[in-house]
């Protein structure tokens, strides 16, 4: 995941992903989101990742991504873009079992659970916890993916098979 804030040189993190990774491009500012994506695009070409465009399905369309992320209040959209856009990724975010429970009945591809641990990204928001989380990921017949506070120590506390794998921001800087 792409932060402005947190991650200040999203293309350094970029190009240490392994091929097969996957980066979330994020902004509020809708011109620095286009750029940004452009410049992760071309990268993903070149080192073998794939790209999602956060909050804006049409910007993903029309710059070739291989799809988009939609927050959780935005749940309910899914089903359209998906009838529009049916060979894209799709992934929302959840942040309780009834946002997760939520995200089961609509056509997203994959589950962003957050915060698992405490983040600098959402201080205001309680952190799920790792046990609470890992009951939670149970429940979804969707890959989920943790988020939040994630690093390699705070990795291995997640309960092994439960997640289809983790999402970082803070732990990406170099």
């Amino acid at each position: 995941m792409t932060d402005e804030d947190r991650l200040p040189d999203p293309l350094a993190a970029a190009r240490a992903l392994p091929r097969g990774g996957m980066v979330v491009a994020r902004s509020r500012d809708p011109r620095k989101l286009n750029d940004l994506s452009r410049a992760l695009l071309k990268l993903a070409r070149r080192n073998g990742f794939a790209v999602l465009i956060a909050g804006d399905p049409l910007l993903a369309v029309q710059l070739g991504a291989d799809g988009f992320h939609l927050p959780q209040a935005r749940v309910g959209d899914t089903a359209n873009w998906r009838a529009r856009f049916s060979e894209m990724i799709i992934t929302t975010s959840a942040h309780s079992l009834r946002a997760m429970l939520r995200a089961q009945t609509v056509p997203v591809d994959a589950i962003f659970l957050s915060p698992v641990f405490a983040t600098g990204s959402h201080p205001e928001r309680a952190a799920l916890t790792p046990q609470r989380a890992n009951l939670i990921a149970r429940a979804s017949v969707k890959p989920v993916y943790a988020l939040g506070g994630i690093d390699a120590r705070e990795a291995r506390r997640l309960a092994p098979g439960v997640f289809a794998g983790i999402a970082a921001i803070g732990a990406l800087k170099a």
